[in-house]
């Protein structure tokens, strides 16, 4: 299949609200050649990256929108705007490939209408481009939804984040602190000519120079290291483990920090890592079993403790709450596609339902740490300030970190070009039984 029809079937997916990338672009790769999987690849996230941008463009190109049932065509003019503004592909190759795409979609008519407006873009594209940029969604190329909550919210960073967000995120990992120090795997890399160097803040992370496939890395099939951004690395040291502890891992897939958890302390009497889905709970079964780690999983939701929970109090719970995924828009950019206003709200909520639901679970004297990967405060510190504010026997904890910027409640974690994605941490002692 050609890497075009095979990026606009998967972002077609996502236009309609049916998928995300995730889970609509795995199927397309498996039906082109294994020399054009990378190119697809860059296809459609690139064009998820840029949507907002190219479909502002692509409006002022066509005479009237696309028609639901034609999003597969709206698809396929957007790779090819991706091809002519951010991509090395020859004008006439990114024009004349695309148009052909329009066969396979059994949609000959679409052939005329994207060949005219693709070699319209290539002639007033860049002008049209610049007289929009007046308009902040075309010059951050995020929804306007979501700039304008940055920038509510962020007013100094905003357009940082913005930055942050379209930039390709760096590559790097977590050292199994089982096997190596992060000096000594610093080492072996640079005796295998990978430039690295130790992250900032994670004292078990490791940023790559350059990405590079992890079957190159030394170590890796035998659980030497892992692939887990420098946020998400935070949550072991912040945890405070330490031997016997029973330890719960609550919205756990796929499972990077339950391993992270379980390299950290290997005297922890018991983990229980939970998701909402037992097809999600196969990666973390598989990640587990490269780093040779052991972990009770369970397939629920975790609200429903009646379901799970056998009753014995846990000293530590992680909960790393589901939430918009702001904070990791470069390594996901159809979440710009995929995610609305209206959902922040209904996240709050369900953020505040886990928390209540876990904390009886949570032994007095034990902590709980609460996480998302959401850049917006909506989510974080006012879902804190609101569970606090209700359970007389919580308190909050600092947090033993310079990242980030200190909130209200808990520290917010900025996407950074080159460094971490953003995160949120706030973490809580229960000092009394409720009643």
């Amino acid at each position: 299949m050609n890497p075009r029809l095979a990026a606009a079937r998967a972002l077609a997916a996502v236009l309609s609200g049916k998928a995300s990338l995730n889970s609509s672009l795995p199927a397309q790769l498996d039906k082109v050649d294994e020399r054009d999987r990378g190119l697809t690849q860059d296809l459609a996230f690139g064009t998820a990256r840029w949507q907002p941008r190219l479909d502002l463009l692509a409006a002022q190109l066509l005479q009237k929108p696309f028609k639901a049932a034609d999003a597969d065509v709206q698809a396929l003019l957007l790779v090819g705007l991706y091809q002519l503004f951010y991509s090395r592909i020859p004008a006439h190759a990114a024009i004349g490939e695309t148009v052909g795409c329009a066969d396979k979609l059994k949609k000959p008519w679409a052939k005329g209408l994207l060949n005219a407006v693709l070699r319209r873009a290539q002639r007033e594209g860049e002008a049209l481009l610049a007289d929009m940029e007046r308009d902040p969604v075309v010059r951050t190329a995020h929804p306007r939804w979501l700039q304008k909550s940055l920038k509510a919210f962020w007013p100094e960073q905003w357009e940082a984040i913005c930055a942050a967000n379209n930039a390709h995120p760096p590559m790097i990992l977590r050292i199994n602190r089982r096997h190596h120090s992060r000096d000594a795997y610093l080492a072996l890399l640079a005796e295998a000519g990978i430039g690295a160097s130790a992250c900032q803040y994670s004292r078990d992370g490791i940023v790559l120079a350059e990405a590079c496939d992890v079957r190159g890395l030394p170590g890796f099939a035998d659980g030497w290291v892992s692939v887990q951004d420098e946020a998400a690395q935070l949550s072991a040291d912040l945890l405070e483990l330490a031997p016997g502890q029973r330890v719960l891992d609550a919205c756990c897939a796929p499972g990077g920090k339950t391993c992270h958890l379980l390299e950290a302390e290997p005297g922890l009497a018991h983990m229980v890592a939970i998701d909402l889905e037992a097809k999600r709970l196969t990666r973390v079964r598989e990640n587990l079993d490269r780093l040779k780690l052991n972990a009770e999983l369970i397939a629920c939701d975790a609200r429903d403790t009646a379901s799970w929970w056998d009753g014995k109090p846990f000293q530590r719970i992680l909960l790393d709450a589901p939430c918009s995924a702001t904070g990791v828009i470069r390594r996901h950019p159809d979440i710009k596609l995929t995610r609305q206003a209206d959902d922040i709200p209904v996240l709050a909520a369900l953020q505040g339902e886990l928390l209540d639901a876990l904390w009886p679970t949570l032994e007095v004297g034990g902590m709980l740490l609460y996480a998302t990967c959401s850049s917006l405060p909506t989510e974080n510190t006012e879902v804190i300030d609101a569970f606090l504010a209700r359970t007389p026997g919580a308190r909050e904890l600092d947090l033993a970190t310079e990242a980030g910027l200190r909130q209200p409640h808990g520290r917010q974690l900025l996407a950074q070009e080159g460094g971490h994605d953003g995160f949120y941490y706030a973490k809580l002692i229960k000092i009394a039984a409720s009643r």
